[in-house]
């Protein structure tokens, strides 16, 4: 699966799955409820409904939404002190957090650095992770 959370191509990604897990087009179709000429076309797609997207992640077992969760993780810009106050006080829905980081999200990160495509300050600055967090990340999986 591919690592690039800024440019997200959805239906590249599914792709990639497809082939991974070498399912049959015929079951394809069948779970999806489309021909096969609309599921090719459905590859060279950058955007996908989300209902496309929920059948494509329950038939591949993967979470796809999780790389746009982790698009919005690197990506957008930090809500301050006072927004979240704000925010909690008139908004009746969920709040979205940027302390959640998955395993690929650290791996990604670790192997800007690994590969010298980026220096920590860099990686502090980009993607707004707090030092602690990144020596923490270097510590705890520079071993694996």
């Amino acid at each position: 699966m591919s690592n690039h959370f800024k440019d997200i191509h959805i239906g590249l990604l599914i792709k990639e799955r497809v082939n991974e897990l070498e399912i049959d087009t015929l079951r394809i179709c069948n779970f999806i409820k489309c021909t096969e000429s609309e599921i090719e076309a459905m590859f060279l797609q950058k955007d996908l409904p989300t209902d496309v997207v929920l059948r494509w992640s329950k038939l591949l077992k993967f979470d796809f939404f999780r790389v746009y969760s982790q698009h919005l993780i690197l990506y957008s810009p930090p809500v301050s002190s006072h927004e979240i106050k704000k925010l909690n006080h008139t908004s009746v829905k969920p709040m979205f957090r940027k302390n959640i980081y998955t395993r690929e999200m650290i791996d990604f990160i670790l192997d800007l650095i690994y590969t010298g495509q980026k220096t920590r300050a860099q990686i502090i600055a980009d993607y707004r992770i707090p030092k602690t967090t990144l020596y923490k990340w270097i510590s705890k999986y520079s071993n694996e």
